[in-house]
């Protein structure tokens, strides 16, 4: 198969990027193909179908780490790792910080869009790499490329972030009144590869953003994005002993913003009633 200039380019780019020389190029060059790239062609050769494969793989690779690496912790512990760990928002950042954007094959239709739907893109070529690293050079080929360029990002504290960050958000927030409501902001990419972005709002104040595949996922991604940024208020990765003592202080902040408002209430009151009786005497 004769190759344009722009797929030489990026193959040989991209097989520096991952340290490997591949036996068989065509694998390599199916996972940087955007299925954008392959409208009109008789040939379909994208990163989907391996992108499916690769899934399994990163899986697979990050569970047995995980499994090995805490020893502690339960399957609850070791499953919040694992899908922290290959989230969408954590694959596209590690793929976006290795230069991956820079070697995705992108077709005429992405041409001039500012390339909307990179962040799924990015996400799909990790996963579609990856299984091209096990075709052409076996389980070890693919472990050595996922342990150098994702699993230093596994941390214990992993293990104690909510299954559910949606579920999660709402309980704290409620525990001030507030109902967070999520609102689809922007929506990126071609339909056959659609990019959405959610917002998560605390009554009129914006919160965090979140992409994802499906709005339900960008919607559980801002949720995530929110619990994070707050965390130093939730305790997440503290000792008993730690979060006691957030607690505390929070509680003796709450205390000390209602009591401000009872002594606030209660000065106003008493001018209203001075007014009223400076009225009367006059």
């Amino acid at each position: 198969m004769s190759l344009t200039e722009e797929q030489q380019e990026k193959l040989a780019k991209a097989q520096e990027l991952l340290q490997y020389r591949f036996n068989d190029e065509t694998v390599l060059l199916a996972a940087l193909t955007h299925p954008s790239a392959t409208e009109g062609k008789s040939i379909k050769f994208s990163y989907e179908r391996l992108e499916f494969l690769g899934d399994s793989i990163l899986g697979a690779i990050v569970a047995n780490k995980a499994f090995h690496e805490y020893p502690d912790l339960n399957e609850g512990g070791l499953t919040r790792i694992k899908v922290s760990l290959v989230a969408g928002t954590s694959l596209s950042k590690v793929a976006e910080s290795l230069g991956f954007a820079d070697i995705i094959v992108f077709g005429s239709s992405e041409t001039g869009t500012g390339k909307r739907g990179l962040h799924s893109a990015l996400e799909n070529v990790y996963e579609a790499i990856t299984a091209a690293l096990y075709l052409d050079g076996g389980l070890d080929a693919a472990q050595a490329f996922v342990e150098r360029t994702l699993i230093p990002h596994m941390t214990h504290e992993m293990a104690e972030m909510p299954e559910n960050p949606k579920s999660a958000l709402q309980e704290k927030l409620q525990e001030d009144g507030v109902t967070p409501t999520y609102k689809l902001v922007e929506t990126q990419g071609p339909p056959h590869d659609r990019t959405f972005v959610a917002q998560v709002f605390a009554g009129q104040q914006a919160l965090g953003k979140g992409t994802g595949r499906t709005k339900k996922e960008a919607e559980s991604q801002a949720a995530k994005s929110t619990l994070e940024r707050l965390s130093e208020f939730f305790g997440f990765g503290l000792s008993a002993e730690e979060k006691a003592e957030k607690e505390a202080a929070s509680r003796a902040a709450k205390q000390e913003r209602a009591a401000a408002k009872a002594e606030e209430k209660a000065r106003r009151t008493a001018e209203k009633e001075a007014a009223k009786q400076a009225k009367k005497s006059n």
